[in-house]
């Protein structure tokens, strides 16, 4: 919706500029045709226009979301700009309606009651309860014990033959090992006896007999037995003996009680009524002090339109923080669509670059 809306004032902004470009004095052609011919021609574009404001006004109705009185657009009655002079160019504009803001207090919300159920109130308390009555049993007393001491025969006393080892006793003798001999020996000396046919010397040694001595155990006294007495082997050993039989008893067995935590009724459940009060709300109301008009108002149209005048335009656009589109000197649909927007933003007359509006941006 909001997308065709703003197709439709387009589409009507651009066809009210271009009606406008074209609404010249006499001075651009129509003081070259029949007078007939140019007032039908004006009729037509004065038909044209007031059916672009009404479709501008329809879509803007469809946007507002405030209350807004019905705007009527009047046409005027002049057939020509009144004033002017040769050179001049000038559009019918559309001056905005005028409005001032009023706020109203209106019910939003009546009046009604609410039933709100309260619940019961209840608490925590502490009891003691009776678990187990008292009753009576029978509880066995048991035996009762003492120790003694007590002399045990362990082993009878018996004889037994033991044997006495011989006795031995540890002599050393001194044994021959080598009796004492003679050897040959090589030497020198003047008893010496020479082997004439190898040159050597030889001496005859005599060698001492050589003995070791042992060490041996000899037989003092044979073996031999004997009888020994065993006397008897006693033990004393500790034991339990019954002190006191055991006997039975009657025992009472008293109540046993619990603590309990138990929930109370404090206070019963209720219906309780709740007036609600009326709800009021603020709306803004738009109210109309001036309707909307349809002007004459000097242009810049391509008579009296140069590329040094759009470029100034362009660059007091884009100061004023309008972007303008490329600084090229043409008066292209972006150079107008920040005119156009520059126009709502101030208030001034839209749907024609107006001398207005180049005064606002100091242009001329």
């Amino acid at each position: 919706m909001n997308q065709h809306i703003k197709g439709v004032l387009t589409l009507a902004m651009g066809a009210a500029i271009g009606l406008g470009m074209s609404g010249c004095t006499p001075k651009d052609g129509c003081v070259a045709k029949p007078k007939e011919v140019c007032n039908t021609k004006i009729d037509e574009k004065d038909r044209q226009i007031a059916a672009l404001h009404a479709a501008i006004e329809e879509a803007r109705k469809q946007q507002s979301k405030t209350i807004i009185k019905e705007v009527v657009v009047p046409t005027g009655n002049e057939l020509y700009p009144p004033n002017a002079k040769p050179g001049e160019c000038y559009a019918r504009v559309l001056i905005p309606a005028q409005y001032r803001l009023e706020t109203e207090k209106v019910l939003k919300k009546e009046a009604r009651e609410k039933v709100r159920v309260i619940p019961a109130k209840y608490r925590w308390v502490t009891k003691k309860v009776m678990v187990k009555e008292p009753g009576e049993k029978i509880v066995t007393i048991p035996p009762t014990y003492k120790t003694v001491k007590e002399k045990v025969l362990v082993r009878e006393g018996s004889e037994k033959v033991v044997t006495i080892p011989p006795v031995y006793k540890t002599v050393t003798e001194k044994v021959l090992v080598k009796p004492a001999h003679t050897i040959w020996k090589r030497g020198r000396g003047p008893i010496e006896k020479v082997d004439n046919l190898t040159g050597e010397i030889m001496c005859l040694v005599k060698v001492p007999a050589l003995y070791k001595t042992i060490t041996k155990k000899v037989l003092v006294s044979p073996a031999t037995t004997k009888t020994v007495k065993i006397p008897p082997v006693y033990k004393t050993i500790t034991k339990k003996v019954i002190d006191k039989p055991a006997t039975t008893k009657t025992v009472k067995i008293p109540p046993v009680y619990k603590t309990v935590r138990v929930k109370e009724l404090v206070e019963p459940a209720r219906v309780e009524k709740i007036t609600i009060p009326p709800i009021y709300q603020t709306i803004t109301k738009k109210i109309k002090v001036a309707d909307a008009q349809v002007k004459w108002k000097r242009i810049l149209c391509k008579t009296n339109m140069n590329r040094a005048t759009i470029v100034k335009l362009q660059k007091a656009l884009k100061k004023a923080g309008f972007n303008p589109g490329p600084i090229d000197g043409i008066y292209g649909w972006r150079t107008n669509a920040a005119v156009t927007k520059f126009q709502k933003a101030k208030g001034l007359s839209s749907g024609a670059l107006t001398m207005e509006t180049l005064e606002a941006l100091h242009v001329i």
